[in-house]
């Protein structure tokens, strides 16, 4: 009886052994895969949830795939700190040991990722001489020009997810001391501007942004996501 159990369990071993052996080869491809999809310098951490593994394999169906990806540069934009999630992923495993995504299709993708505030201010009006965090929202400094007056100030600014990207919109605006005091109304004509990020990887479009002291923190959302046509949304 004793040698019986000592078998069951270096038979339970060597096959967790082989499940995470599995896991890490399979984790590895799909880094690589979406290196050279993206056009990555780096194969991204990739963690493949649930145990074990191989029963998800068998059954084409992984609950949720995680990707540290660091940074990523899309077409006119760069981000930084990128992770993105795949939920409920159906991946037939003949496809997986051919590398044909064509039936590949995760339930949702969501993804975040900061753009840093001398990202967001290369995309500024000129005039704009810095842009900061702040409690009450991203603050905006510079010299701005009014009814022909170049005048100092900070302006504090909301920005929120548009079709064209973050959208950047003043709420507020403190003129410098013993200055001219600055029109909220004429700064939203002249201060109001675009940053060009529409989407992440896999087609994930923003949802959501907020400023923290190292930047703008997005979130980005997709649903039905068709792995063979991500690259192209």
């Amino acid at each position: 009886m004793r040698g019986f159990l000592i078998f069951l369990v270096v038979v339970v071993i060597a096959l967790v052994a082989g499940d995470r052996v599995a896991v890490v080869l399979a984790q590895n491809e799909i880094g690589d895969k979406i290196a050279a999809e993206y056009g990555m310098a780096s194969r991204p951490s990739v963690r493949i949830g649930g145990f074990p593994f191989l029963t998800q394999a068998v059954a084409g169906k992984y609950h949720a795939i995680e990707v540290h990806a660091g940074d990523w540069t899309g077409e006119k934009i760069a981000v930084h700190d990128l992770d993105v999630t795949l939920t409920d992923l159906a991946a037939p495993l003949s496809d997986v040991l051919h590398g044909n995504t064509a039936n590949m299709v995760a339930d949702s993708a969501s993804a975040t990722a900061r753009v840093p505030y001398e990202t967001v201010q290369g995309y500024a009006p000129s005039g704009v001489k810095s842009i900061s965090y702040g409690t009450d929202g991203m603050h905006v400094t510079g010299t701005f020009t009014v009814e022909g007056l170049s005048v100092p100030g900070t302006v504090v600014v909301t920005v929120s997810p548009t079709a064209n990207g973050i959208s950047v919109t003043p709420i507020s605006v403190q003129s410098a001391v013993g200055g001219p005091s600055l029109s909220l109304s004429l700064l939203r004509r002249t201060l109001t501007f675009v940053v060009p990020l529409q989407k992440l990887p896999l087609g994930a479009r923003l949802t959501a942004i907020q400023p923290e002291a190292d930047g703008l923190h997005v979130t980005a959302v997709a649903h039905n996501v068709h792995l063979s046509e991500a690259s192209d949304k």
